[in-house]
């Protein structure tokens, strides 16, 4: 094989860029599948009870409907550890906003004109969706997402609160959030005998067909997913949502294909959310500036449906060395739609607790918040006793220190004024596990002299395609134009989401090896490839589970400048500089970008996003894009994302931690210590409201 200049690493363009731009790249929702019909779900308007009736009647007079659909005309599935993907199997209401009904018609707007006109009569029960401390039915649960356990203590944390020279109790709170991802949640639906092709806004193709095949009580490979665009996720579509199984159920009914997109306002309530949190952090620390204890309480809700509980305090366990430890998981189940994944799970607000809580500390021991945090750096993992891979997080911190100008900071809050203007500055720390899961590829060489390479990965906006493009050609030893990748079928092979940042660390490990298998058959035939072409398998489950147990991590340092009005407590942020350590980036430009959007949308956590849940209905009553705010252009003014080179050949052959979540974690703690800095106010509810800053302000 020819060996050429190696592209990993390199800023190399989107490979799929012109068909974006150009409007050639097909979504969901795109793709011409011939005499389709379009369905609408009609959702619960009330939050707990049972559907009584369904009066459809009216919806089936509109000329060009072809079916209305409820619990009690269609197919019935298999019993799923998912309740929410029992799409209309029951009667039973869980929430306001679940699907009650649909119905499906020959245009959408008929649709759409239909489904307003069914009449669903309930039997309402009372219902509860206001997340209290102190209710009774308050537990712990064993495990929570990832498989964390719920409750973990070392030590006798109380004793040594009540014993340590300085202390911090303070209690923080995070509001639900919506991905909102640009492209909506779509499908369609096309039944072929038994066998289901559903065009998908997925993240993890092989993955929702094995789900749904089970679903559906299909052999597997039944169901082929194809998502070759996919318009963002953010967690929300790793998995099957309720909008995707109803459009499978519909098409099955009329016989037809349906189309199926969820609106903007109905994906608020059917596609997941992120929890709110209400969390109790305690810490206690010699003069000296070490913790002597660490405690961290998370509360937060799920649905009656599901438990499913965030993983919040669970990076608490691992960011420093303290010998006595608490971190619990508490979970209330109430009348809500089921939380789930939304970037950074977890690590996002429980990182924003952790971190205000040690620039509180900082204060209380009139110690710099950079020193502080270096003094507790563990040797191992306090959690595990397992070495680090590796473990950068000082680096980030001295080195964003430098090229944010911290140094010669005045520590003291107020201090700093241009007119009307009070200036801040703040830092946090950030990580987020680097996570591989095993996944199978294909690589073919072509007679021409190209090569193909076929892995059940997703690109969500991130620059995935691109990125496994440039393993691939290196390890082939080609241009980057020689190699098509192909992707977004589940019919590839077992591969996971796209989520967890584990996506281009365990598809990139199956292409790198499967590459190398193939550049290996090359040798052997001398390069002479049959008429047929030349084809090799890979699977590195096997890879995977030979790993030594470490604990392995991406980290960061996030540091921010703010302006906050002193007559109205408006906040501005003028400057975002995050520092990195996240294994070997494989493409500097999608990189980058991945982790300036991940600093833009935790500026959007820290400043604007929050659902608003109304107890009367149970419902958000912020459910669309203009009172539900997220972070706009003129809020986002300078975000600088830079790395160090870091090497850790303890994670794959490509050397890469991921990205994705890592520049959200710390950017909101960054923000709101930058806030009291400005101003001496400590804002621990977010988002940082002018009124919450202002209160204190006028004080």
């Amino acid at each position: 094989m020819t060996t050429l200049e190696r592209t990993v690493g390199a800023a190399v363009t989107r490979i799929e860029g012109r068909e974006k731009v150009t409007g050639t790249a097909l979504y969901a929702y795109e793709y011409p599948v011939p005499d389709a019909l379009y369905g609408v779900a009609v959702q619960s308007t009330i939050a707990r009870g049972r559907v009584r009736s369904v009066d459809s009647g009216a919806a089936l007079a509109l000329p060009g409907v072809v079916a209305v659909l409820d619990s009690g005309s269609v197919r019935r599935l298999r019993p799923t550890d998912d309740p929410e993907l029992s799409v209309l199997q029951s009667a039973e209401v869980a929430y306001r906003g679940q699907i009650v009904a649909a119905v499906v018609a020959d245009t959408y707007e008929t649709a759409s004109q239909a489904a307003a006109a069914v009449r669903v009569v309930y039997e309402e029960e009372p219902h509860d969706v206001g997340l209290r401390d102190g209710d009774p039915d308050i537990f712990v649960p064993d495990t929570v997402n990832a498989g964390y356990p719920g409750r973990t203590e070392s030590g006798d944390v109380d004793t040594a609160l009540a014993a340590a020279p300085v202390t911090i109790d303070a209690t923080y709170t995070t509001p639900p959030e919506h991905t909102s991802a640009m492209e909506p949640h779509a499908t369609i639906a096309v039944w072929e005998g038994e066998t289901l092709t559903l065009y998908n806004g997925d993240q993890g193709p092989w993955m929702t067909a094995s789900t749904l095949a089970a679903l559906f009580g299909l052999p597997e490979g039944a169901v082929r997913i194809v998502a070759d665009h996919v318009g963002g996720g953010f967690g929300s579509k790793a998995v099957p949502r309720p909008p995707t199984v109803l459009a499978a159920l519909a098409a099955r009914a009329v016989g037809r294909p349906v189309k199926l997109a969820a609106t903007r306002q109905q994906m608020f309530t059917m596609v997941s959310y992120r929890t709110p949190t209400l969390q109790r952090v305690r810490l206690g620390a010699e003069r000296d500036g070490k913790l002597t204890a660490i405690s961290h309480n998370a509360l937060q809700l799920s649905s009656r449906l599901t438990p499913y509980c965030e993983q919040t305090v669970a990076a608490t366990r691992m960011m420093y060395a303290a010998p006595h430890r608490r971190t619990i998981h508490r979970l209330a189940q109430l009348d809500v739609p089921t939380p789930s994944w939304m970037r950074a799970p977890g690590e996002a607000p429980g990182m924003f607790a952790l971190e205000s809580a040690m620039d509180e500390l900082a204060y209380a021991l009139d110690m710099d918040p950079i020193e502080l945090r270096v003094v507790n750096e563990p040797s191992v993992d306090p959690e595990s006793g397992h070495p680090f891979s590796s473990r950068n997080l000082v680096a980030c911190l001295r080195e964003g220190a430098a090229r944010f100008g911290w140094p010669g900071r005045d520590p003291r809050p107020g201090r700093r004024r241009e007119g009307r203007w009070l200036v801040g500055t703040g830092v946090a720390a950030g990580n987020y596990p680097a996570t591989t899961w095993p996944a199978t590829a294909t690589a073919r060489a072509e007679p021409d002299g190209r090569f193909t390479v076929r892995i059940a990965a997703v690109d969500i906006g991130t620059g995935a395609r691109t990125a496994l493009t440039q393993v691939a050609a290196d390890e082939l030893g080609v241009a980057l134009d020689r190699v098509t990748l192909d992707i977004g079928r589940s019919s590839y092979g077992s591969a996971p989401f796209a989520g967890g940042s584990m996506g281009t660390s365990s598809w990139g490990w199956a292409v790198s090896k499967v590459c190398r298998a193939l550049a290996k058959r090359l040798d052997e035939v001398s390069g002479r490839i049959p008429p047929g072409g030349l084809e090799a398998h890979a699977d590195t489950t096997d890879d995977v589970r030979a790993r030594k147990n470490l604990s392995r991590h991406a980290f960061g340092a996030q540091f921010a400048q703010v302006r906050v009005d002193a007559d109205t407590g408006q906040v501005r942020v003028d400057r975002l500089l995050g520092m990195f350590a996240a294994g070997r980036v494989i493409n500097a430009r999608t990189a980058r970008s991945q982790l300036r959007g991940g600093m833009c949308m935790g500026l959007s956590m820290a400043l604007y996003e929050n659902l608003e849940l109304d107890p009367n209905y149970g419902d958000f009553a912020n459910h669309d894009l203009a009172s539900y705010h997220v972070a706009a252009h003129a809020d986002v003014r300078d975000v600088e994302a830079h790395w160090i080179e870091e090497e850790d050949d303890q994670l794959s052959p490509i050397g890469a931690k991921g990205v994705g979540e890592l520049g959200i974690v710390g950017t909101a703690a960054a923000i709101a210590n930058a806030v009291h800095h400005a101003t001496g106010v400590r804002v621990r509810d977010l988002p940082i409201t002018l009124e919450r800053v202002r209160t204190d302000l006028t004080r």
